[in-house]
C-alpha cells in the first residue's frame, strides 16, 4: 500500500484513555482537513452523538463516502481504537475500506500500512485500526472492544451475520454503531430496526434531499421503472417482496387480532 510522508504524530492518551486535545465535529474536520464538504444530512450522520444510528437512504446519495468519514475521523482522533467495516462481501467491505484510504490521502501528515495480521486493514500511527471483514458469520469472529462499528448495505447482510458482529460492542465504553442501507423488501433485521421501537437514531434521505440528483434524472427514472422499483430505490420504501402472496403487513395485522391468539376449544394439552 503506498504511504504519505511527513508523519505528525497525534497527542497521546491521557491515563484516563482521553486525548489532551479536543476533537473536532467530524462534519467541520471534513471540510478543514480534507477538502470535503458533506450536505446536512450527511452532517447530521457524521456529527451525531447518538451511539445507535441507522440510515435509510436512496441510491446514489453517498452514504458509503459517509461510513469512510466517519471511520476515518474516529481512527485518526482515537488512538488504539478499532473500527470494523461489515458488507454482505468481503469484495464490498473492501470497496469501503478503499474510500476510507482515498480520503486519507487528502491529509498530508499521515502515514498508513496494512496490519500485518489481516489483509484488508488500516494501521494508523497512533495505533487504531480499521479492518474490512468479509461477509461470513464463521468468519469474523474474535474481535473484542470494538469502538466502531459500521455496516453498509445492511439490508443485505443476513441476520445471522448482523447477530454475530454485534457483540463485537459488548466490551468498549460508549462503542457506536452506524447502520446504512438502502431498502430491500420487508424483511430482515433491517426493516426490523427502522420500524421496531429500539432506541435507534433513524435518519431517512429520500433522493428529493439529496442535492446531488436532480429533479430532471428522478423524473426520468421515475418514468423509467415501475412505481414499486422507484419507491424502493429512489424513496427509502419497505415494499413486499413481489413472491410473497401477502404482504406482511396484512399478516401481521391478521396474526395479532384477539380471535387468532384465543383458541374457541381451549388451552391445548
Amino acid at each position: 500500500m503506498p504511504k504519505l510522508t511527513n508523519y505528525r504524530a497525534l497527542p497521546a492518551p491521557t491515563p484516563s484513555g482521553k486525548t489532551t486535545t479536543t476533537i473536532p465535529a467530524p462534519a467541520l474536520w471534513a471540510v478543514s482537513s480534507l477538502n470535503f464538504h458533506p450536505d446536512p444530512l450527511q452532517s447530521r450522520v457524521l456529527d451525531s452523538a447518538h451511539r445507535r444510528v441507522l440510515v435509510n437512504c436512496c441510491r446514489q446519495w453517498g452514504k458509503s463516502t459517509t461510513a469512510a468519514l466517519r471511520a476515518l475521523h474516529h481512527a485518526y482522533h482515537h488512538p488504539h481504537s478499532e473500527t470494523i467495516l461489515i458488507a454482505p462481501t468481503q469484495r464490498q467491505s473492501a470497496e469501503l475500506l478503499t474510500k476510507v484510504y482515498s480520503l486519507a490521502l487528502r491529509l498530508p501528515s499521515l502515514t498508513l500500512r496494512a496490519d500485518s495480521t489481516h489483509r484488508h486493514s488500516l494501521r494508523f500511527p497512533n495505533r487504531s485500526r480499521i479492518l474490512a471483514l468479509p461477509g461470513k458469520r464463521d468468519n469474523i469472529r474474535g474481535f473484542s472492544r470494538v469502538s466502531l462499528l459500521i455496516i453498509d448495505e445492511a439490508a443485505w447482510v443476513p441476520d445471522p451475520l448482523y447477530f454475530a458482529v454485534r457483540p463485537f460492542l459488548a466490551a468498549a465504553p460508549d462503542a457506536s454503531l452506524l447502520v446504512l442501507s438502502t431498502p430491500n423488501g420487508d424483511s430482515g433485521f433491517f426493516h426490523h430496526a427502522w420500524h421496531s421501537s429500539q432506541s435507534w437514531l433513524r435518519i431517512s434521505v429520500p433522493a428529493t434531499d439529496c442535492p446531488r440528483i436532480s429533479p430532471a434524472f428522478l423524473n426520468e427514472e421515475r418514468a423509467t421503472l415501475t412505481r414499486a422499483v422507484f419507491d424502493q430505490e429512489y424513496m427509502c420504501s419497505f415494499l413486499s417482496h413481489q413472491r410473497a402472496v401477502f404482504p406482511t403487513e396484512l399478516l401481521d395485522e391478521f396474526f395479532s387480532r384477539p380471535h387468532f391468539l384465543s383458541s374457541p376449544y381451549g388451552d391445548a394439552k
